[in-house]
């Protein structure tokens, strides 16, 4: 158990008095017995938070992961996110409960609305369950995902609560400064999805290797670095022990201001990964 590396982990203060690992693993597509057993190695690596979601399809395997690791329920921040099907007030309340029964935990850390699902139009009823999730005590945090200004300012507007965090799509090629300039006004903490792009050719980027080398880190290193000096927290996956262990890596060194504008500028017009907008796109 590597206790060392997770003391390393500094955490974000959320605006209601909560605190959220600045690195925590990503469980998208990890299920079933391999999938229980690289989330119980990264838990081992000294990861802390775990971030899983109705749409995963997997909060079973996260549930026995923690249930077969040493921690106490105390030292773990668990997430998990509502589909779009469940964004009526009532459903929704039932989905927090059966997620909770699923992983067979009391309350979650941290709860989001996956996606704001603008064309059903049903965000602001099931942020309002949300609310009330947070004062029944089923949550402790509730924030969003996939949220733009204008869905968490309609928030704002209709419940008097806005997130205390927004998880995006953040990394090299798409890197949201309006968003993140947004949030960080607003005392919303940004949490990155797919902060290494998913594998993609920003792994291979030339610019982002030069300063690798020169930092004697590895690309991935570089870019999670990139996005923890924005402010933002990560929740990169891997099930390669010596790669999780590298993605918690992060605080030994930092990147010079000349090197993080160098790699903000990466940023493209289309640098989605799979074209995802939230102002139209549509997931339940």
């Amino acid at each position: 158990m590597n206790y060392e590396l997770a003391k390393q982990t500094p955490f974000l203060e959320l605006r209601d008095g909560n605190r959220l690992p600045q690195v925590g693993f990503g469980t998208y597509k990890l299920r079933g017995a391999a999938g229980v057993n690289t989330i119980q190695q990264a838990l081992n690596n000294g990861y802390r938070a775990l971030d899983t979601a109705v749409n995963y399809e997997n909060e079973g395997s996260v549930g026995a992961a923690i249930r077969r690791s040493s921690l106490a329920r105390e030292e773990l921040f668990i997430s998990s996110k509502l589909p779009g099907r469940h964004h009526q007030y009532q459903e929704a309340l039932t989905e927090i409960q059966e997620s909770l029964y699923r992983m067979q935990l009391d309350y979650f850390e941290l709860y989001l609305i996956h996606w704001p699902n603008p064309l059903k139009d049903q965000y602001v009823e099931a942020w309002q369950a949300l609310i009330d999730a947070q004062r029944f005590g089923l949550v402790r945090s509730i924030g969003v995902s996939n949220f733009l200004p204008e869905h968490l300012q309609r928030l704002e507007k209709e419940t008097g609560v806005l997130p205390v965090v927004d998880q995006i799509e953040l990394h090299p090629y798409w890197s949201q400064p309006k968003q993140l300039s947004f949030d960080r006004e607003h005392g919303i903490v940004t949490q990155a999805w797919s902060p290494l792009g998913r594998a993609n050719a920003v792994l291979k980027d030339p610019l982002i290797k030069k300063i690798a080398v020169a930092h004697n880190k590895t690309i991935p290193q570089i870019i999670l670095r990139w996005e923890t000096q924005l402010g933002a927290a990560v929740i990169p996956k891997s099930s390669s022990t010596s790669r999780q262990i590298q993605n918690l890596t992060l605080f030994d060194f930092e990147l010079s201001a000349a090197e993080v504008t160098a790699i903000s500028s990466l940023d493209k017009d289309n640098g989605r990964t799979n074209n995802q907008n939230p102002a139209v796109y549509q997931e339940f």
